[in-house]
């Protein structure tokens, strides 16, 4: 301010009170050849260098500095050259003499000009794009890392919202199906990173060659899947400033919830409440703004795609199917089968054929095994001495009625009654355990301690009709001789003692 205020006073002094402009220098105490170009120019110009400036210790580095910040492109961010390593590297490598402001400040203009600039983009209705991140969550009470699936519409804003236990692709299909329901209809065409779920490796032409799920999925919905350039987020910058709304908005503080399930149900509702917000720069709400991004949707098929991940597998001597390093049980009849998994986000079925012979829960831990213990039964009725350790059936909580007939039937029938309760086991295969629990403590009731009894009372129960029992048939425990003590005998007994 002070530089303007004399520039004023001098031209004033020259052009209005008639003083010369070696007086004016003179009596301001400047330099002549300045009061010269304060005649010339009605305001400050500003300082202009006219040539660069003379760096005669360093300009024999800066082909140096060039490269070592061009080998940095490629590095991790948080492992490039700071503008001093830069310094210490000249100094003890090269045998530079110079100052490091010198050297900063050449690293601050050369970073600044290798700055991208960006070309604003305008978004057409009926676009996507989508991507993974990462949070925080409380699942009954336990903190874990979820992944989140976000699809963004960058003409309205509108955004969907999905967390899951990995970052698989059965979860990415699954997010796409779960965003299109959500939005009443399939976006034209997606953006996406090149996420190895997708694309299984980039082409010398630019070209992606899509992983056989990620081509399945575009197949069923008819929508285009368009790429970022590698390594440039900011390609789909929408859905990325989406990634982080969510982590900051939809799950800070931690969110609490007993499952996935309910977890995803808070978020869905999250996402529905965003759509009565009105963004900087629009005067209609996301919501609003969305009905022109489902007026340009394709419509979505009759029927959803089914996001699971395909395997084929073999059945092995333990009836066991491998998927994702966990082990999940099969009918013992397969065994060492070729069959196909279908892993999902919640459960893993296996097909032999086109029958489905199991379907488990997923499970997310390493090494783990899932057993159903009817898949067992049919082996174990052939080999009943494996029962006390069969591991299958290792924690299975049936009710007590089921404790209490095998110790009867294997007092009744020592091996045999093994071979015994497992066939009222097997009963499980076919009708539900609500009925077969009724049918063991009706027989318990009654002293019928028999896999026959226990079938009968179940079809009683099944068909509504009384039971028609030969009680004599089912002999409670091994018949035995009870015989009369005559006093006698007791005193021989006290005589032994006195002796």
């Amino acid at each position: 301010m002070k530089g303007v205020d004399l520039y004023a006073r001098v031209r004033r002094a020259v052009y209005v009170e008639g003083m010369s402009q070696r007086g004016a220098a003179r009596h301001f105490g400047i330099d002549p050849r300045t009061v010269a170009k304060m005649m010339r120019y009605s305001v400050p110009p500003g300082y202009r260098r006219c040539r660069p400036p003379a760096r005669p210790k360093l300009d024999p580095f800066t082909g140096i500095i060039d490269q070592i910040l061009d080998d940095d492109a490629s590095m991790p961010t948080k492992q490039r050259h700071t503008a001093k390593r830069t310094f210490e590297r000249l100094r003890d490598e090269h045998g530079y003499r110079g100052g490091y402001t010198t050297v900063k400040d050449y690293v601050r203009v050369r970073r600044r000009q290798k700055r991208e600039v960006f070309v604003p983009l305008s978004h057409p209705a009926g676009r996507g794009q989508a991507d993974f991140g990462e949070a925080v969550a409380l699942i009954s009470g336990v903190a874990q890392k979820v992944h989140v699936f976000v699809m963004d519409l960058p003409h309205s804003d509108a955004g969907f919202v999905k967390a899951y236990p990995a970052e698989t692709t059965e979860a990415f299909l699954d997010g796409h199906v779960s965003a299109f329901g959500f939005f009443g209809g399939v976006p034209r065409s997606i953006l996406y990173d090149n996420t190895k779920l997708a694309v299984v490796r980039i082409l010398g032409d630019g070209k992606r060659q899509r992983t056989r799920a990620f081509s399945e999925l575009t197949s069923h919905y008819l929508f285009e899947d368009r790429f970022g350039r590698p390594g440039k987020g900011n390609d789909k910058g929408k859905v990325e400033n989406l990634v982080g709304y969510a982590r900051r908005n939809y799950l800070v503080p931690l969110p609490r919830a007993a499952t996935f399930e309910e977890l995803n149900a808070q978020l869905e509702a999250l996402c529905r409440r965003r759509f009565d917000d009105r963004l900087r720069g629009h005067d209609a709400t996301i919501g609003t703004r969305l009905a022109a991004d489902q007026a340009a949707f394709l419509d979505l098929p009759a029927v959803p795609y089914a996001p699971c991940e395909k395997r084929p597998g073999r059945v092995s001597s333990l009836s066991l199917v491998r998927y994702r390093s966990n082990d999940y049980s099969v009918p013992t009849a397969y065994g060492h089968r070729e069959v196909m998994i279908r892993g999902y986000v919640d459960r893993v079925e296996i097909v032999c054929g086109s029958e489905q012979i199991a379907c488990h829960r997923r499970s997310y831990a390493r090494e783990d095994f899932v057993f159903d213990p009817l898949h067992y039964l049919a082996l174990l009725e052939q080999k009943p001495g494996a029962l006390d350790q069969a591991a299958p059936l290792a924690g299975w909580q049936l009710p007590d009625g089921f404790g209490v007939l095998r110790r009867l039937l294997e007092a009744r029938l020592g091996k045999s009654g093994k071979r015994e309760f497992v066939q009222v086991l097997r009963l499980l295969e076919v009708f539900p355990l609500e009925v077969v629990t009724a049918a063991v403590g009706a027989a318990l009731a009654r002293g019928a301690i028999g896999f026959d009894a226990v079938k009968h009372l179940v079809l009683c129960r099944i068909e509504r009709r009384p039971p028609r029992l030969d009680l004599t048939s089912y002999p409670y425990l091994p018949r035995a001789e009870v015989r009369t003590t005559s006093p006698g005998a007791y005193l021989s007994l006290l005589a032994g003692r006195a002796a």
